[in-house]
């Protein structure tokens, strides 16, 4: 059992105990919950007896009765605490352990699927879905187990009892089970595409946040609004399709649970006119059968979540299937040359972007990547910090394949500096001092000077101490860009990823940045990306990709003499 709940529901092996303990203390609250009506019919069963017996002694006082009731009332409190332990308490435990989990899992996923994942399906995932699933675990998950057992229980002790009188409460239930199995299929539809429709509605509110000053740059707010609208619209034609023929499949369950009652009083009254059953039995199937219906129907009501939950469930499924980049946590190379050897890469199956890349980017020269956009550059770098694994051949660090070793413990190793600069909602100070956190102030002013932010620092109201807002929304993309070599030349890792580093900076300053970038770059492995030809001129090593190829290589001389691709892209770009 415990297995089959940590596969079901994607739960720990201390959850899966968990729900089963929470499931078998619901059903003791449930069947604690029928010593009242145990009582009471006992009570009344002497009560008939002494007026319709005058022999009858009444051997229980009203005292006696109040008295159990009040030692059941403290025994059904003490389950009811040790029920609400067992499953609230436990199962928000397990939710917490499930939101570590998510996250232990989105810490080994590649890097690079950030980049390509719709980060608001991500956050819904980790945030709503979460949620939701803790709710219903919490709410409903126990208590239909618990409340299917407990009926089933009752079921088998009132044919035991007198089965034609059972008979009578308990035809109409496989019927109504019957009416919602098979509007089953519906409902996990409907759930479905109202999850997908939920889901494309925060996509396109992440979207609207994100490009709004593209939007009102070309006039689209309308275009935007009418789409939102129409997804809005969706959703609410949808809500109400789904509410109305669910809450119809439900509810005709109800009414064919709803005709037990009158059955058993028609079918009770002609069993009594016939002698077949005495008054109190009828009495006591009479109240039986008023509250039997009552936990069934809260079943069918928790079945239609527990659809609603699957979708979620499947989501949280997919997401622990995903495959996480792990490995060795020692790792102490002797060099820091990279090395492709023969490498393919695909992003999605049939659809290569690089094929057979082979080069090396020593230590202590600067490789720079050149070649048409699209070409496999960025993939090429992404590469070479273990963003992606390659499909095909390997990629080396000190002579080791980089897809044996932990991400975490490589990335101490590297400096990376990308085109897409991103940057938290907090001070300067702050922002540079990511590239190593204990770095003093003073260090960190340093790293800032030698990436010529004190132009822009100076302006600032407090400075180094000056919040920047979201993503840095209150710099320039170059004062962004300059943060970033900032943090860089703090790390000071032995390996340096430039990705169009000075791509939004000013000639003036891409030339004082470049002189940084000179002392930063001694005696480490520097793979740099860049479009301005002027910028790799100096470099040691150009590899021109191009299709995923490795058009060319060599020394910028040696390349601009053959007449290739880099001297082709040099040309065009002077004359231009």
């Amino acid at each position: 059992m415990i297995n089959y709940f940590q596969k079901k529901y994607a739960l720990s092996l201390s959850g899966s105990g968990d729900l089963l303990r929470a499931i078998l203390w619901t059903i003791i609250m449930d069947i604690s919950f029928m010593a009242p009506v145990i009582i009471g019919v006992k009570f009344l069963e002497e009560y008939i007896q002494l007026h319709f017996n005058a022999d009858f002694v009444l051997k229980n006082t009203m005292t006696y009765y109040i008295v159990i009731s009040l030692v059941l009332f403290l025994v059904m409190l003490f389950i009811a605490y040790i029920q609400y332990n067992a499953t609230y308490t436990k199962i928000y435990e397990e939710s917490a352990k499930r939101r570590i989990s998510l996250a232990e899992t989105l810490r080994k996923l590649p890097l690079a699927f950030f980049g390509k994942k719709d980060i608001s399906d991500l956050s819904a995932t980790i945030m709503d879905d979460a949620t939701q699933i803790e709710m219903l675990f919490s709410h409903s998950i126990p208590q239909i187990y618990a409340a299917v057992l407990t009926v089933c229980l009752m079921a088998v002790m009132m044919f035991l009892y007198n089965w034609r009188m059972s008979l009578a409460v308990f035809w109409v239930v496989p019927v109504a089970a019957l009416v919602f199995y098979l509007s089953r299929k519906f409902q996990n539809r409907v759930h479905r595409e109202l999850y997908g429709i939920k889901r494309e509605i925060s996509d396109q509110i992440q979207e609207g946040l994100d490009l709004a000053h593209e939007i009102k740059s070309y006039n689209r707010e309308d275009h935007y609004s009418a789409r939102l609208s129409e997804l809005l619209d969706s959703l609410e034609d949808q809500l109400i399709k789904g509410e109305l023929l669910i809450g119809a499949c439900i509810n005709l369950s109800y009414v064919f649970l709803k005709l037990g009652l009158p059955t058993v009083i028609l079918y009770g009254a002609y069993l009594l006119s016939q002698g077949a059953i005495s008054i109190f039995t009828y009495l006591v199937f009479m109240i039986v059968t008023a509250r039997i219906y009552n936990p069934i129907m809260e079943v069918m009501d928790h079945f239609a979540l527990l659809i609603y939950l699957n979708v979620r469930i499947d989501r949280m499924k997919e997401m622990d299937k995903m495959p996480r980049q792990d490995g060795k946590t020692e790792f102490n190379p002797q060099h820091f040359d990279i090395e492709f050897k023969n490498v393919d890469f695909a992003y999605e199956d049939g659809m290569k972007i690089l094929n057979g890349v082979s080069f090396t980017a020593k230590q202590g020269h600067v490789t720079a990547l050149v070649g048409p956009s699209g070409g496999g550059k960025s993939t090429i770098a992404k590469l070479a910090a273990r963003f992606w694994d390659a499909k095909k051949g390997c990629v080396t660090l000190g002579g080791q394949d980089l897809s044996s070793v932990d991400p975490e413990i490589l990335m101490q190793y590297y400096a990376i500096v990308f085109q897409d600069v991103t940057l938290f909602n907090s001070s300067i100070m702050e922002n540079i001092r990511l590239g190593r956190k204990d770095a003093t102030d003073e260090e960190v002013i340093q790293a800032a000077h030698l990436a010529q932010c004190d132009e822009f620092v100076k302006k600032l109201p407090r400075g180094y101490d000056t919040s920047i807002g979201e993503n840095g929304e209150k710099l320039s993309g170059g004062e962004r860009q300059r943060i970033s070599i900032a943090r860089a030349i703090l790390k000071d890792a032995p390996i340096i990823l430039l990705d169009e580093a000075t791509a939004s900076l000013d000639a003036e300053n891409e030339s004082k940045i470049q002189s940084a970038l000179g002392e930063l770059v001694r005696n480490k492995t520097v793979l740099i990306i860049a479009h301005r030809m002027r910028t790799v001129l100096g470099a040691d090593k150009i590899v021109a990709v191009k299709e995923g190829v490795i058009a060319e290589t060599g020394t910028p001389d040696e390349l601009k003499a053959k007449e290739g691709l880099f001297s082709s892209m040099l040309r065009t770009q002077y004359e231009s």
